[in-house]
């Protein structure tokens, strides 16, 4: 863009970069396109040709290696100044290959930013425009296929649940691995997360079985991303720090098993992120609202093959989308059409010294679909960035990199000139914001005690909405929450979070998180209440009304429970097919509880169905056996669920401690605590194993560890609920003053209302 003296010398209607590049409706002309792979022919020779003249393998005719470093701003590796952390891989990769000054991304989420980076499209191009409730569409090209299409083996590896299988970014690979370790089903999906040396271990296996150096291997590692648990070893620098020298080293051990294999000088390896991290710069401590330098600035090296080009560094602003341009040209793969990126080859191979001035784009949708506030839109160039919002900013990137001087008053041509160009790049773009809820629907569920109607959300004005950048404190006080809630504080939680939701009602995460608190502490009518406003909030969701579901069972008001899962499978998509399962699980419980074995059998089958993967129809069975004391029948199909569920990201509650109870019963008690232990590990929450670990220790005379585990029991679930287990067991213990000591406390802690003495 150019300075603000020189704006009146911009005449055309859309300046040259993105808007520029849009595809036209006119008739495609054959002769038009023959020239135009002509050109990208010549280019793809003229390149090979420099590399044949240079003695080094070209581009492509070797492994192709793509490391995404989840989370990592670009100002926190050493490559771009920063002095606080240690990076000797990276540096080193650096130093042989090509490093970009000035890269950005399109979203600062996940799942959009990797589409856009496997496609070549911007995110409302692609249609995935948050983690949650997206899926690539299936006729969207990924540069997984392309490059299978010209003889590359393809093989992809992540490490976030974001990024599984079932949303369609794995298409074209003929591995892809997304295997996470089970979790708790309330656990946060941005949290479900794999080990990046389990990853590395996984793509190691994998080109270990290749015969030809000519394959394509994704490799995404999680571990800058929050909660930052670095190993004791990198304790000395921050956190957030401490997790890129972690990922450092993964990165470091990948590079030496290229190496080993005699691959890492014919490789072309490109190292970067698919966004930053806020660190409370400008309010924001994570990533996913904002859309300032330190969340859409990410890393960008590319190594060539030979370490040709090693040491350069390009100031140019360039994208995520130009990175599929640039493969393909290097391999000679088809480009699809419409592509708005440029690529980088001539760049990277010394054909040009500059690229043409472009816009680049970026979105934040976050606050739109999680909170109701405002969508955001930037458009940066080589000076300025521009940022559409309720209150729009404008800020001098060469003189204020900070962006603390928000200039759109002071220079309206520069802000109106970028403004242009953003609304022509998003005409006819709309938010896809959550389906009508038709008037019967709502009938319906004003039928079951919903008071609430559909949110003015999906059809208010962006300009109308809350601005992101003022809702930032709020955002940290509701991050602060979710904190003290993995704390076991569950009362300052859910104060937090009540004043949060008071001033922001339409926080459709905040009344889950809620509810979910609620839960936790065991406040269960509370809980209800907070799941039917989330189901208020977006009726259109099926997870609300499973997290309604869930409640009612525990509350005994089976039909009620029974008729909101039944909403839920109506209403999940084809392709949610967790929702669908958590309905059936819902279901199943129902019918359970009111012994119909023939039910809880039908809802097990509907969700295995749907997900074969899941175990529920084996675990019924187990249940039902169980229930009829048939100790010796049910174990081997409780270990069966237990087998099926490995490689599934979440677990069934209560699975181990049945496989507990069962193994007790039939008098083999290490194993059993073993299997009590493993319930304990996957849902920290758990009273009951808790309780039956503690009464088994002491059975078998370990009395040390029966107290430790009461001691666990109220660390984890310092409830009401936590309180009375804790002194029933003492009690069956005959310890009458511990159990009088856990009532004491139970008294002090909750204001009078303490546990019962039976």
């Amino acid at each position: 863009m150019p300075k603000d003296s020189r704006q009146k010398k911009r005449t055309a209607p859309a300046p040259a970069g993105i808007a520029a590049r849009r595809p036209t409706r006119r008739p495609a002309r054959a002769p038009v396109y023959a020239a135009i792979a002509a050109v990208v022919l010549v280019g793809a020779l003229a390149s090979a040709w420099l590399w044949l003249r240079a003695g080094r393998p070209a581009p492509g005719d070797g492994p192709i290696i793509l490391i995404s470093i989840d989370t990592l701003r670009a100002d926190h590796l050493p490559v771009y100044g920063y002095r606080q952390v240690e990076t000797p891989r990276i540096d080193a990769l650096a130093r042989e290959g090509v490093v970009f000054d000035r890269a950005y991304a399109h979203s600062p989420q996940t799942l959009p930013s990797h589409v856009s980076i496997l496609s070549g499209r911007l995110p409302f191009e692609t249609g995935v425009r948050d983690n949650l409730g997206f899926t690539v569409r299936p006729d969207l090209p990924l540069l997984a296929q392309a490059l299978r299409d010209r003889g590359f083996a393809t093989g992809g590896v992540v490490s976030s649940f974001v990024l599984r299988k079932e949303t369609g970014i794995g298409r074209g690979f003929d591995l892809y691995d997304s295997e996470m370790p089970p979790a708790a089903p309330d656990r946060p999906m941005g949290q479900v997360q794999r080990a990046g040396m389990e990853s590395l271990a996984v793509a190691r296996t994998w080109m270990a079985s290749l015969s030809s150096p000519r394959f394509f291997l994704f490799f995404h590692i999680y571990e800058p991303h929050k909660p930052y648990e670095p190993p004791a070893r990198f304790s000395r620098f921050a956190p957030y720090d401490g997790e890129i020298a972690w990922a450092d080293e993964i990165v470091g051990q990948l590079l030496n098993d290229l190496k080993a294999r005699g691959l890492y000088d014919r490789a072309t390896i490109v190292l970067l992120s698919d966004h930053g991290e806020g660190l409370g710069d400008h309010g924001e401590q994570e990533h996913g609202l904002l859309l300032y330098d330190e969340t859409i600035r990410v890393p960008l090296i590319v190594r060539l093959p030979g370490g040709a080009q090693a040491g350069r560094r390009i100031t140019a602003p360039v994208q995520h989308i130009d990175l599929v341009p640039t493969l393909l040209e290097w391999t000679g793969a088809k480009a699809p059409s419409g592509l708005r990126g440029r690529s980088l080859a001539p760049l990277l191979d010394g054909r040009r010294a500059d690229l043409a001035e472009s816009e680049l784009y970026a979105e934040a949708l976050f606050g739109r679909y999680h909170f109701g506030w405002s969508e955001l839109y930037a458009l940066t160039d080589a000076r300025y960035r521009f940022i559409r919002a309720p209150r729009s900013e404008l800020y001098d990137l060469q003189q204020d990199p900070g962006e603390r001087r928000n200039l759109i008053a002071e220079r309206p041509q520069t802000g109106g000139a970028m403004r242009g160009v953003l609304e022509r790049l998003l005409a006819g773009v709309s938010v896809e914001s959550q389906a009508r809820v038709a008037k019967e629907d709502l009938e319906r569920l004003q039928a079951l005690g919903y008071v609430g109607s559909q949110p003015a959300l999906t059809t208010a004005s962006s300009d109308t909405l809350p601005d992101p950048k003022d809702k930032a404190a709020v955002l940290e006080t509701y991050r602060h929450s979710i904190q003290l809630s993995a704390q076991g504080r569950y009362d300052e939680a859910i104060r937090l979070l009540r004043g949060v939701l008071d001033e922001n009602p339409s926080m459709k995460d905040g009344w889950l998180q809620l509810g979910v608190d609620f839960v936790r502490a065991g406040r269960y009518v509370e809980a209800l209440t907070a799941f039917k406003r989330l189901v208020e909030v977006d009726p259109a969701d099926a997870n609300s009304f499973v997290s309604v579901g869930g409640v009612l069972v525990t509350l005994g008001r089976l039909e009620e429970a029974k008729a909101n899962a039944e909403i839920a499978l109506e209403k999940a998509p084809a392709s949610d097919v967790r929702a669908k399962t958590s309905a059936c699980e819902v279901l199943v419980k129902v019918a359970l509880a009111r012994q119909d074995d023939e039910a809880a059998r039908r809802y097990a089958k509907l969700a295995a169905a749907g997900d074969p993967s899941f175990p529920l129809d084996s675990y019924v069975e187990a249940l039902l056996l169980h229930r009829q004391k048939q100790y010796e029948r049910a174990l081997p199909l409780f270990i069966e669920t237990a087998r099926r569920l490995r490689g599934h990201a979440f677990a069934i509650p209560e699975l181990h401690y049945h496989i507990g109870d069962t193994l007790a019963n039939l008098g083999r008690e290490e194993e059993a605590a073993a299997a009590f232990a493993e319930e304990i590990r996957l849902f920290p929450l758990e009273i009951g194993a808790r309780r039956n670990l503690a009464m088994l220790y002491r059975a078998v005379g370990r009395f040390k560890e029966a107290e430790q585990a009461i001691d666990g029991l109220l660390r984890a679930s310092p409830t009401r609920e936590g309180y009375a287990a804790a002194a029933q067991i003492w009690t069956i213990f005959g310890e009458k003053a511990r159990a009088d000591a856990v009532r004491a406390e139970a008294r002090k802690r909750f204001g009078g209302f303490g546990v019962g003495s039976n």
